[in-house]
This record gives C-alpha cells, structure tokens and sequence, in this order.
C-alpha cells in the first residue's frame, strides 16, 4: 500500500513526516528507495533541527546519494501539494546542486567541503546500505510457544496478558488457547510471527519471561514448533 504523506513544506507536513520517521528508518521497507527520494526531492530545503527523526533521515539519504545512490524500487509513495517524483537517482543529485560550468564540471564540488566527520559518517553508511542490498530481504518464522504457570492457582488471564504486552519490532502475537496439562493446571499456547533478522525467540524468553514481574505468573516457557515462513 503506497504511503501518503501531507506537503512536506507546511510546518504541519514537516511535523507529521518527524512522527512517522520516529520507528522507521526509510519511508518504506528496510532499504532506501525511490519512496525516499520522492519525499526528498519534494523537500524545498533542509528541515528544521528540532525535527529530529526527518533531520536524521535528511542527512542519511544526502550521504546515500553522495556515494552509492537508492537502488530499491520501493512500495510507493504520494505527497500532497508537492511535484511527483519521476526523476532518477542521478538527475536528483542535478537538481540539488548548482550548475556546473560547462567547460570545467569535472572539477566542480556540487556539495561543498565536508569536514572529516561528515566524510567518514558518509562512508559508513554508504558500506552499511551497499552490504545490506546484497542480502535477500529478511525472512519471517511461525512460531509455536507452550507457557506454563506456577500452579492452579495463577491467574491465567493476566498470565497472557503479561506475554502479549511484550512489544518489539518485528514481533506479532497471534491466536492463543489454554490446554489442559493435569491436576487442574492449565497452560498457554500462542503462536507469534517473526521477522527472524530482528526477533530472536531464545532472547525473547530470557529477557522478558524468566525475569520479574513476569516471572511471578511463567514458571517456564518452551519452543514448541519453529516454522519459516
């Protein structure tokens, strides 16, 4: 589904586009593309600082096109109010630079001098985005969890409660049931989607359910089944 976006030259366009950059890196997806340049191009300038996240995310596609460029096609994107984006990768570094002299273009800086900070940030993130699109896009797994309680005398409810309000990129929880293990005690089966560069299941476990307060409802939780997608 193509992202919308409101004109990213208002105030009220800038501040919307600092909010939905706040969990993401790009506009979609978790490479730069073309979505990024089209929000890029339709920026009349620079945002302000105080817009942290679109400041941030300013800089790294400047660096980008300073080095390897956008290679990805992207998921689509629309800006409102704003000139669509139909230019290539090269062509957008032509419009923001000043014209070169024709006779001499070889010798022309079209960014200005970079302090040595500003050259060494570039080049790694330039080897970071050049390594990342040589790997295939991340995988997801179907994941199978048994979470067992203490006794027959923990609350279930807030058993699964504690489990679902984990949250971290890259984890969805899915369907859940109780099934009966003896004695009046009863255990959680919930199924979870990962995506596997982002989620690992064995840290999940050991860093949010074997610690308190969750602890004082999960006496134990176990992998039942581990499925790619």
């Amino acid at each position: 589904m193509a992202v919308v976006l409101s004109n990213v030259n208002t105030e009220a366009g800038l501040k919307k586009l600092d909010e939905y950059l706040l969990t993401r890196s790009y506009i979609s997806g978790y490479l730069a593309s073309k979505d990024d340049m089209a929000v890029y191009t339709a920026l009349s300038s620079a945002p302000k600082s105080s817009y942290v996240n679109a400041t941030r995310w300013y800089d790294h596609i400047s660096a980008l096109l300073r080095s390897s460029g956008v290679a990805a096609e992207g998921e689509g994107v629309k800006v409102e109010s704003s000139a669509s984006f139909v230019a290539s990768t090269p062509e957008v570094a032509d419009q923001k630079a000043p014209a070169a002299d024709e006779d001499d273009d070889s010798d022309v800086d079209l960014f200005g001098e970079e302090t040595e900070e500003e050259k060494k940030a570039a080049e790694e993130r330039a080897a970071s985005v050049k390594a990342s699109t040589k790997k295939k896009e991340s995988g997801k797994s179907s994941v199978l969890l048994d979470v067992k309680p203490w006794d027959d005398e923990t609350d279930m409810k807030k058993l699964e409660e504690t489990v679902r309000n984990v949250k971290m990129e890259g984890l969805f929880w899915g369907a859940s049931k109780l099934v009966s293990v003896g004695y009046g005690i009863k255990k959680l089966q919930i199924m979870m989607t990962i995506v596997d560069d982002l989620v690992s299941v064995d840290n999940l476990i050991e860093d949010h359910f074997e610690v308190e307060p969750a602890n004082e409802y999960i006496q134990s939780c176990d992998i039942v089944a581990f499925n790619k997608i």
